[in-house]
């Protein structure tokens, strides 16, 4: 069985396209990682399933037509439609270099801010347009820092924990 903790977000199915069961998606991963990985999954009811992939053709830079196994009508491929889409971690990080990790792949990680403050990476917020990190702090309270590239000083895959370094009157906000 798939965990939350084995996978990471990468994209999101829009909408259907034709009458095959064909998926338009988008990604914040590169594409080149999606038509690498095994499987892709999504949450169906709770439950982290995994699709796999049997035809792919690029939209743009960021979105592609997916053709899944055992999808073959609109009907199935709508069952899809406003679905995440996730890989396995372990794939993500084989794949990716660190320079283009989406802020999403921290969710779920140890978040040690300025060496003496701990937490829990819970959410990412991207309502507008600067994302923000959402971090649960030891002592329950949440803090929303910008998920900026200067404030990661660090982060570890292996242990799930990410190493930020925010000016002090950020915090205090």
């Amino acid at each position: 069985m798939i965990t939350r903790d084995e996978i990471t977000i990468i994209g999101k199915f829009l909408k259907t396209h034709g009458i095959s069961g064909e998926l338009t998606a988008t990604f914040s991963a590169p594409l080149e990682v999606v038509k690498q990985c095994t499987c892709i999954v999504c949450d169906i009811d709770g439950i982290y399933v995994p699709f796999f992939i049997s035809a792919m053709r690029n939209k743009s830079a960021q979105a592609a037509l997916l053709s899944i196994d055992g999808i073959s009508s609109d009907q199935q491929a709508a069952t899809l439609v406003n679905k995440d889409i996730f890989i396995l971690r372990r794939e993500y990080e084989e794949c990716v270099d660190e320079d283009e990790v989406p802020v999403d792949f921290f969710i779920n990680y140890e978040a040690i801010i300025n060496d003496n403050i701990h937490g829990k990476l819970v959410d990412i917020d991207d309502a507008t347009a600067n994302v923000l990190f959402v971090i649960v702090l030891d002592d329950g309270s949440e803090v929303l820092i910008p998920a900026v590239d200067n404030f990661i000083k660090k982060f570890d895959n292996d242990n799930r924990v990410i190493h930020l370094t925010i000016p002090q009157d950020l915090l205090e906000l």
